[in-house]
């Protein structure tokens, strides 16, 4: 699969104005084009950061949806969003472990790596990181995202709720810097968001 992210920021109290539009014109929007296998709405009220993310089925139905998202994008987050950033990646782990819910939680570990190391990442994350991430309570789904040219990924793992999360902060740092290591990667960033909505149809 392919995923799109849409990473936007503004007025925390101006939030809820765009979660409302992506969670209906939006998805509307996106369960009409050819190949869409999904999509979610992670939001961070505090600070006022929204992350969007949709799922695709190959890299053409991904590209193709952007000609019509591009232009629908702007109007759905007004007028909370004071800056956006979209960005595509390619899915080469996907493992969901239960269904996650909305008022779970996502923790978003941002990775750069020498794009000659993105199948040992792959392998790393499959073997090392997947297996003890799996033994965290609550774990809902984790998942390895790349950006191959750019040397770029992200790290997805969800919740069912927003204990669970807190709970995992030690844990995951403690994997975290193993597989780091192993991989050849650099982490240059790390989010805590709300889950939304989630739902993705990884079979």
């Amino acid at each position: 699969m392919f995923v799109r992210t849409v990473y936007a920021t503004g007025d925390p109290a101006k939030i809820d104005s765009a979660v409302r539009a992506l969670n209906a014109q939006g998805r509307e929007l996106l369960e009409e084009r050819p190949g869409y296998r999904g999509a979610g709405i992670f939001v961070d009220r505090e600070l006022g950061k929204l992350l969007a993310v949709s799922w695709w089925e190959t890299e053409e139905a991904r590209r193709n949806s952007d000609e019509v998202m591009r232009e629908r994008r702007g109007p759905l987050l007004e007028p909370f969003a004071a800056t956006t950033a979209v960005d595509n990646y390619e899915v080469l782990v996907f493992h969901p472990v239960r269904q996650p819910a909305a008022g779970g939680g996502l923790r978003l570990t941002r990775l750069e790596f020498d794009p000659m190391d993105t199948d040992l990442l792959a392998d790393t994350f499959r073997a090392s990181v997947v297996p003890r991430a799996e033994t965290l309570p609550g774990l809902a789904r984790t998942s390895l995202l790349v950006d191959r040219e750019r040397g770029r990924g992200l790290v997805g793992a969800l919740f069912t709720d927003r204990q669970s999360l807190v709970a995992s902060r030690g844990a995951q740092a403690a994997v975290r810097h193993e597989g780091a290591a192993k991989a050849h990667v650099t982490v240059v960033g790390l989010e805590e968001f709300e889950v939304v909505f989630t739902d993705v149809r990884g079979d």
